[in-house]
């Protein structure tokens, strides 16, 4: 099997592992008329209850509520539910309302999407059960704006916060102190009924307050923590002066704080994370063993600059190449996480075709080498593909095409230097998000 074909297989198996509906379904289970949650060894009778309500959020959340919609469809309860997607990533429902919205920038669609969420978990009683469906994502479709604050200068604070190259937990720990949904308050609103709140992760550790800014989950991080994002990328005077103005009242304590774990708003909340990277990538390791490579799973955990990645994952490769090590060839090394860019020019591109082409551009020359950088969302930054693979041929051929590698890093403009080259991953949405993968793929001369 050619590489290309060795690493489409062992992504494709690596996703199917992640599959949103299996991952609900292996965690939830209706038994003896009640809904059990197996990581908490938790039973719901449903003789408790008068409504099931759905509640969800993010790239996956329709799939998540097609698998919560198979078990509930076979009781007695009447239920009803929304769901908030991004564009494109839908699935047929029944009974539940699917809303798309924007991403990764918020949009009126979302501000509808979120009050219709937020009504139904301010009508919630203490006989109902909410399931709330949370993956990545999140964060966008689930918008609405502090007090004083327009969904224009959420846009404008969100873009600010992805081009400067904060870390997602960085990220969320301002959009949660300027909405009156995310960093728990959904909880506040849902009290006091039962909540099941289940996530597929798509952050760094699996923090289950950072995956979709925590929107049923105490809070923290601080006012004081999201003013501190600001000032560390300067960027404070860059944002709209209604959203300095609101942290700096918080940091202040003119404001409340977000809910922390000590709320009782908490008590009846269950929180489980039924998905994450490392779930995809001991997938991908299983996959790659059977194809014969010898592989070696680094981490989970891989976060930073893009090009820093792509640097070390060339490097390995020639560490390969000429010393057998890590391991020996045929290799496969496997590593996930979610990398960052700072922008620094107006080309078009996505964390993974840039460091796929840094890649290339330090194993070039190298044969029997391929790297394969991909989102398991589908998406990979503001573009259409999902990420960039690259050879020992890739700047070869391009240079052949008068292709100047070093101008399109300059201007992050990987997405059309592959495009030229046919190095682009298209898978569309992929109905999951944990994350991405990082794949190295060393053949025998």
């Amino acid at each position: 099997m050619k590489l290309f074909e060795a690493a489409q297989t062992i992504f494709s198996t690596a996703l199917a592992q992640g599959d949103p509906y299996a991952c609900v379904l292996k965690n939830l289970e209706l038994k003896n008329n009640a809904l059990v949650l197996k990581a908490k060894n938790k039973r719901f009778p449903l003789s408790s209850f008068k409504r099931i309500i759905l509640a969800g959020a993010g790239k996956a959340s329709a799939a998540m509520a097609q698998a919560v919609a198979a078990l509930v469809q076979k009781t007695t309860l009447p239920y009803q539910g929304v769901i908030s997607v991004k564009y494109g990533h839908i699935k047929p429902l029944t009974g539940i309302t699917l809303m798309e919205a924007g991403h990764p920038f918020p949009d009126e669609n979302g501000v509808r999407a979120t009050e219709r969420i937020l009504s139904l978990c301010n009508s919630a009683a203490e006989d109902d059960l909410i399931i709330a469906l949370i993956s990545g994502g999140g964060s966008s479709l689930l918008v609405s704006p502090a007090p004083g604050i327009s969904l224009a200068d959420k846009i404008a604070t969100t873009k600010k916060l992805l081009a400067c190259g904060a870390a997602i937990a960085e990220i969320n720990a301002v959009r949660k102190h300027i909405s009156n949904v995310k960093g728990g308050a959904l909880a506040k609103a849902a009290a006091p009924a039962t909540v099941l709140n289940l996530l597929l992760s798509d952050v760094l550790y699996d923090r289950m307050d950072v995956i979709a800014s925590g929107p049923f989950v105490p809070d923290r991080s601080t006012f004081k923590d999201a003013l501190a994002v600001l000032r560390k990328y300067n960027i404070e005077k860059q944002l709209p002066a209604a959203v300095t103005a609101h942290l700096k009242a918080g940091a202040a304590f003119r404001i409340a704080e977000t809910p922390k774990q000590v709320d009782p708003a908490f008590n009846l909340v269950y929180s489980t994370i039924i998905g994450s990277n490392a779930l995809l990538l001991e997938a991908a390791r299983q996959e790659a063993e059977k194809l014969g490579f010898n592989t070696l799973l680094l981490s989970s955990f891989v976060q930073g600059e893009a090009r820093e990645l792509g640097s070390f994952l060339a490097s390995i490769a020639h560490e390969i190449k000429t010393k057998g090590r890590p391991v020996s060839a045929p290799a496969c090394i496997l590593m996930g996480g979610e990398t960052t860019v700072t922008l620094r020019g107006s080309g078009k591109g996505g964390r993974n075709q840039e460091c796929a082409l840094q890649a290339a551009k330090q194993i070039a020359g190298l044969s029997g080498t391929l790297i394969y950088c991909v989102g398991s969302d589908g998406t990979d930054g503001p573009t259409d593909a999902a990420g960039a693979w690259c050879s020992g041929q890739t700047l070869v051929q391009g240079e052949k095409m008068g292709i100047d590698v070093d101008a399109y890093l300059k201007h992050n403009d990987s997405y059309h230097y592959f495009d030229k080259l046919g190095g682009l991953i298209k898978t569309g949405p992929t109905g999951t998000n944990l994350l991405d993968l990082y794949m190295l793929l060393v053949g025998q001369d």
